[in-house]
């Protein structure tokens, strides 16, 4: 069945019926504990680890982010509006730009002045036939979004701006021209008249720097040692013009320890460098249960999916901790000091083909409460690694995969991850707390073998006199009921709201924007703590004032 008929089918109720799976909420299953340990502070949790991620591909610029200032579409100066007040919402704190692999391909000249070029886009391939013989700004990009547009869109959603240069296809120069174009003083260079020209005479005042984009790969097909070479040549002795520059390497894709040993033995073999992130993307995408390591049939599918499916998508995400613990043991090896903070700047589920929002959205898919939870417990994982993550993004934020908002023309919707972002706001520049989980594993049937996966896990935060805690209950079936204890604080009120939904198939669209929507809930107190049953399939946050 097409995308469309999907759409006009009547939204996730036919859907389910379509797969025929629906699940309701089971009786609740009162064994479970939750124990936040408030004098035991891990580290503050930097803002910047609720980030985001656009790049020029498919749906997420033209359409997405960009309207034009001639649209009819409510916009600043370009800016789709709607989009820009939902990013205040959530206090977006930084965006990533221009990619990505698109990154690797891009000249930032290009995207400056009024006689701007239209370019090949680096995804063409992706498209089909028809699409690539179009004028599609998806396929030859205008460049009618760039660098100015790309800060105004910052300034306008109160994020940092975030710019991955372009190793693989320019010079060194070219880094150091962008930053001075960015954040030299005004009227002090040629670069500085012409940004001025574009609307700001004084600096941009760009502080995140990515230097490349999986060099291993689209990036230029490195070795970890010869990028490290590269690393150190574009970083060396760019003037900062007063400004602490944040100079994040590619890392690897995954789990690749290979890569890390080899960059940061380089690296730190020259003695003085400027490394201060060290990224990592991590894709969860094989759903065939180790049938096939094939980056295509491998996939799983965004809307059709069954109980097994649920889980295993989980079970690839949750690889997350594992990865952020290694990649931070092998850095330590070289850095031991710990100047150098991990940057998961590019994380999320990645299906097969076939949920398009329209056929010139190419990589973009549905997002289910599936979604949702796993983009929550990737958040909590962050949270509960405060002291070794500094910046995170996830991709990507419209129009993608893992979106947080779908829109075309001049339809604009959230997606169920929007929601995540929103109950998990309060995490932001709060002192993660450590929280220790006790509940029972889920067990299902996993091509004929019964398998696990664990059913409650979070995080905790506080701000002064207010604790926040995050819940997933990854159990599809059931609620769980939890006693939840402060140890060190006594509550003396607590509020509750959660994302749930019957249906694990439960997804937004255009004509049924409000299908997967939080609800606030009631909490009770008691001698021995708070107790609340956490629904099945839900994402929950509970903010507890203390006395």
């Amino acid at each position: 069945m097409q995308r469309r008929g999907f759409l006009k089918a009547g939204g996730a109720a036919s859907l389910a019926t379509l797969i025929g799976h629906r699940l309701s909420i089971a009786a609740s299953i009162s064994d479970s504990r939750i124990e936040v340990l408030v004098e035991e502070p891990i580290a503050t949790i930097s803002p910047n680890i609720y980030g985001h991620f656009i790049e020029h591909i498919g749906g997420s610029i033209y359409d997405g982010v960009w309207v034009g200032e001639g649209s009819s579409i409510p916009n600043t100066a370009g800016i789709r509006s709607a989009l820009v007040e939902r990013l205040r919402q959530i206090h977006a704190p930084v965006i990533r730009w221009p990619g990505g692999c698109f990154a690797d391909s891009y000249d930032w000249k290009d995207g400056i002045g009024t006689k701007r070029p239209r370019r090949t886009n680096f995804w063409v391939e992706e498209f089909d036939a028809a699409l690539q013989k179009s004028r599609a700004p998806q396929v030859y990009d205008p460049n009618a979004f760039g660098t100015d547009e790309f800060i105004r869109f910052c300034r306008l959603s109160g994020a940092q701006p975030y710019l991955a240069a372009n190793v693989r296809s320019l010079p060194a120069l070219d880094l150091d021209r962008w930053v001075e174009y960015c954040n030299s003083p005004a009227g002090s260079t040629t670069m500085a008249d012409l940004r001025a020209e574009a609307g700001s005479r004084d600096p941009y005042n760009v502080r995140y720097w990515g230097i490349g984009n999986e060099s291993w790969g689209c990036g230029g097909g490195f070795s970890p040692q010869d990028y490290a070479t590269e690393f150190t040549r574009y970083t060396a002795w760019i003037p900062k013009y007063g400004l602490p520059l944040d100079f994040i390497a590619s890392g690897p894709t995954g789990n690749d320890l290979d890569w890390t040993h080899g960059f940061f033995e380089k690296v730190f073999s020259f003695g003085d460098h400027s490394l201060t992130g060290w990224s990592i993307h991590y894709y969860a995408w094989n759903l065939s249960r180790g049938k096939t390591s094939d980056w295509v049939a491998g996939k799983g599918d965004a809307l059709k999916f069954d109980l097994v499916d649920w889980y295993e998508l989980f079970q690839q995400g949750y690889l997350m901790e594992k990865i952020i613990e290694d990649q931070w043991e092998a850095m330590g090896k070289y850095d031991t000091e710990r100047s150098v903070k991990l940057v998961v700047d590019e994380y999320g589920p990645w299906y097969r083909k076939g949920t398009e929002i329209l056929p010139e959205f190419i990589l973009s898919q549905q997002i289910t409460i599936r979604d949702a939870l796993f983009t929550a417990f990737t958040l909590d994982i962050f949270n509960r690694h405060a002291d070794k993550i500094s910046m995170a993004a996830c991709a990507q934020l419209i129009n993608n995969m893992n979106a947080l908002f779908f829109a075309h023309e001049d339809k604009f919707i959230i997606t169920p991850n929007f929601h995540v972002f929103d109950l998990y706001a309060a995490h932001q520049n709060g002192t993660a707390l450590r929280t220790e989980f006790s509940s029972p594993a889920v067990k299902y049937m996993r091509d004929g073998k019964e398998a696990t996966f664990w059913s409650l896990k979070g995080s905790a935060s506080r701000k002064d006199k207010t604790v926040t805690l995050t819940v997933v209950n990854a159990d599809a079936s059931a609620g769980r009921e939890a006693q939840i204890i402060l140890r060190g604080a006594r509550p003396i009120s607590a509020k509750v709201r959660t994302l749930a939904n019957a249906d694990i198939h439960a997804h937004n669209t255009f004509e049924h924007p409000d299908t997967v929507m939080p609800r606030d809930e009631a909490i009770t107190t008691a001698a021995d703590g708070l107790h609340f049953t956490f629904p099945a399939a839900s994402v929950t946050a509970i903010t507890m004032t203390l006395g």
